[in-house]
């Protein structure tokens, strides 16, 4: 483990300094593998969904698993956006010139190892190789033990691309092992080559990652996801809006796990969107004044409300209105994402304004909540914390700064 931080610590070094050319002819290559590669990718996993089904994973981690043509695809497709994006390094965020003839800059810069742990998702190997690369960083990738053979052959076919492309083998490494002192290694830092984690995976990687990291960590540790549906919202869009947030992807962090509905839109929006989201497929566990308007609706508990389900299960609750709905969101959300549904822009701003979270929407899904949707080509996860990096975590969260500054001799008096 050491050397490879050693490895990834010189390739950072090296990467620092690559042209924007050459990072866009890997991340090309690196496309171009996967897709050729894809019979050989779906092959390995194969075996690693055999392996989990036969230790009884669930559905929602199987789809998280699951590689399919589709789905190769689009990881080669996200390579190519990630190609096609600004390069971040160099850029001049500010400048400005001091009364005494100093020229000041803030430019962007790499931060330079970045340390992935991830579990279910093969596709995170991809997605975040391809990220820091063109942010100029070097990468370690500690797979989990569910996706490890996908992950292998996937960060191999993305090692051939980044050699033939004469940039350095190491500024991708795949952890050769599922041994978990591996993990508790790159959370120590490596000596110092890791500058920081990000893990993406369950709640008890996150949990461990941030108690025992030793270096800045990009992460969230819960998607308490919420979609508020005003008295003002339309009843159509409403129903595309809750059941799409909730039922597209129940597996995913972005998915919506509490569904809050205002008094006053309940004799008109309830039943209907209730009744969508059974239809759906969706278990419906309410409050009190839920469970009346379908016999299917299962009464819901005090731990409903801060769940993280991600399967096909619902908590409603009606409450008084915007106020009562920001209050509950406070309380139970994981200021990951939420979302409202009303044509009233003043009610909308207020949301938007007032609930602390990472992302919020207005009129639209929390399955949205994904850095290819927000046009930055993939993510490497989402982060809730409140420092440097928050939502998507793209290219430009995966960069710091420095500052260069320009005299013509001034000396401090």
């Amino acid at each position: 483990m050491l050397y490879m931080g050693r490895l990834a610590r010189e390739a950072a070094a090296e990467l620092a300094l690559a042209s924007t050319d050459a990072k866009n002819d890997a991340l090309g290559r690196m496309a171009a593998r996967l897709e050729t590669g894809a019979e050989t990718i779906i092959e390995a996993n194969r075996q690693d969904l055999e392996a989990a089904e036969k230790k009884g994973r669930d559905a929602a981690f199987l789809d998280r698993l699951r590689l399919d043509g589709l789905r190769i695809a689009a990881m080669a497709r996200g390579l190519h956006e990630i190609a096609a994006l600004p390069d971040p390094i160099g850029a001049t965020i500010a400048a400005w010139t001091r009364p005494n003839g100093l020229e000041i800059a803030r430019v962007r810069v790499p931060l330079g190892v970045i340390g992935m742990i991830y579990e279910s998702r093969p596709n995170v190997t991809a997605d975040a190789s391809g990220l820091c690369l063109k942010a100029g960083n070097a990468v370690i990738l500690r797979s989990g033990s569910d996706s490890f053979l996908t992950s292998l052959v996937i960060a191999n076919l993305l090692t051939e691309a980044v050699t033939a492309s004469g940039l350095p083998a190491s500024s991708i490494q795949l952890v050769p092992t599922v041994d978990r002192s591996a993990v508790g290694f790159m959370l120590g830092g490596l000596e110092g080559a890791i500058d920081v984690i990000v893990p993406r995976g369950g709640k008890s990687l996150v949990e461990r990652v941030q108690k025992e990291a030793r270096v800045p960590v990009f992460a969230h540790l819960e998607g308490v996801c919420h979609v508020y549906v005003d008295e003002n919202a339309d009843l159509d869009m409403a129903k595309n809006i809750v059941v799409n947030a909730k039922m597209r992807r129940p597996g995913i962090c972005g998915a919506a796990e509490t569904l809050l509905i205002s008094h006053a839109a309940v004799p008109t929006h309830l039943t209907p969107i209730v009744d969508a989201l059974i239809e759906a497929g969706c278990e419906v566990r309410g409050d009190p004044e839920t469970q009346r308007t379908d016999s299917r609706v299962k009464p819901a508990t005090d731990e409903d409300w801060g769940a993280e389900y991600l399967a096909p299960i619902i908590a409603v609750k009606v409450v008084d209105g915007l106020d009562e709905a920001i209050a509950h969101i406070a309380q139970y959300g994981s200021q990951h994402t939420d979302a409202i549904v009303t044509n009233d822009q003043d009610t909308a701003n207020a949301f938007l304004a007032r609930v602390d979270s990472a992302i919020v929407l207005h009129n639209a899904s929390t399955q949205f909540a994904d850095g290819g949707e927000f046009g930055m080509g993939a993510e490497i996860g989402i982060a809730t914390g409140r420092f440097h990096a928050r939502g998507p975590v793209g290219v430009e969260q995966l960069t710091t700064f420095k500052y260069v500054v320009r005299g013509q001799g001034q000396t401090r008096p």
